[in-house]
């Protein structure tokens, strides 16, 4: 089971980073109308709720949620993204899964990337650029 949920993981971040190279860097700090974030503050919204659903759902550790100030360029939005799916990864690689809460806040973590990456791709659409081929 453990290798099949690391290759999900894999997959959810290879998508993830395409959807970050698909939007040109001058539009990082677009925003549709009546949007909470711009495109890279959602990305790092993202970056942060790994990091943050991994604490307290797969490690056990009460976190407050606290997000912080983070740079808007694509570099460090980059970067960012793949050290949090990087912190995941090493953290299942550690777990049995054999506790339902373990499996449990696997999946959470997951559904939060991709609720927020959905939202990111129709960013995407907005300024006329086309998405990355899904993969699954």
């Amino acid at each position: 089971m453990k290798k099949q949920l690391l290759e999900t993981l894999k997959k959810a971040k290879n998508y993830t980073l395409a959807v970050v190279e698909a939007m040109p860097e001058s539009h990082f700090t677009f925003k549709p109308d009546g949007a909470g974030w711009n495109f890279a503050e959602l990305l790092n919204h993202i970056g942060y709720g790994i990091q943050w659903w991994r604490d307290n759902y797969l490690l056990g550790k009460q976190t407050d949620w606290d997000q912080p100030f983070f740079e808007s360029n694509k570099a460090a939005v980059k970067t960012y993204l793949e050290q949090s799916f990087q912190q995941l990864e090493e953290t299942c690689q550690e777990l049995s899964f054999d506790r339902n809460s373990e499996l449990e806040g696997f999946h959470a973590t997951l559904d939060h990337v991709t609720h927020h990456r959905g939202q990111a791709v129709l960013y995407l659409r907005c300024q006329g650029t086309t998405p990355p081929e899904y993969i699954y």
